[in-house]
């Protein structure tokens, strides 16, 4: 059995992508996932980056902690079912994380809807630190999520533009691993021409 950490901020639609197919190398593969919280409000907050993105990422805190108030009195399993349940509602059906769909997600997965009031508690964001530089110090600032930690190694992507199913999944992480097995692999990369495919 492989232990792999996944490393995820719930707006990132590279992300929601990657966790996708993880989820279906699952069902295929000997691995078992660990779910992280990284924040690429935090991650970002010292950078320059274009205006249209700081905009986006000043509601970015908002899910973050709320997935952080989840993972801490509720445990991993309900991190990953709120997970899906925010994205679902993000990037599949298009909706921005107010209160409402982010309560809406948070019923959907029998939790209490109060968690919503971590939206705007500041109070989780050192644990939301914590665990993002436990991610992030392993592949350097220059990256983000998704990032995918295993047998001692750590990496950003795969970035994927549509996640594979079935054995698909579990022959792209099949390679994933091989080529990760190599100490001095860094980088592997090609302009991306296919459109987001949240499906």
């Amino acid at each position: 059995m492989t232990n792999a950490d996944f490393w995820f901020d719930p707006a990132c639609p590279f992300a929601w992508i990657t966790s996708r197919w993880i989820l279906e190398v699952e069902k295929v593969r000997d691995i078992n996932v660990t779910w992280h919280i990284m924040s690429l409000a935090y991650l970002n907050q010292d950078k320059d980056i274009p205006e249209d993105y700081r905009a986006f990422l000043a509601t970015a805190w908002q899910p973050v902690r709320v997935c952080m108030a989840v993972n801490e009195q509720f445990g991993q399993e309900k991190l990953a079912e709120i997970y899906t349940a925010l994205g679902t509602r993000r990037h599949v059906e298009k909706k921005e994380f107010t209160r409402e769909v982010i309560e809406d997600a948070l019923a959907s997965v029998g939790l209490p809807t109060e968690l919503a009031d971590a939206m705007d508690d500041s109070s989780y964001d050192e644990a939301i630190k914590k665990s993002h530089h436990l991610g992030m110090d392993q592949v350097g600032n220059e990256v983000g999520t998704p990032t995918i930690a295993f047998e001692g190694q750590a990496f950003f992507g795969p970035v994927i533009s549509k996640a594979p199913k079935g054995e698909a999944a579990g022959r792209l992480w099949d390679g994933f691993v091989l080529v990760t097995e190599y100490p001095y692999v860094y980088e592997l990369k090609r302009a991306r021409t296919h459109e987001l495919d949240f499906s």
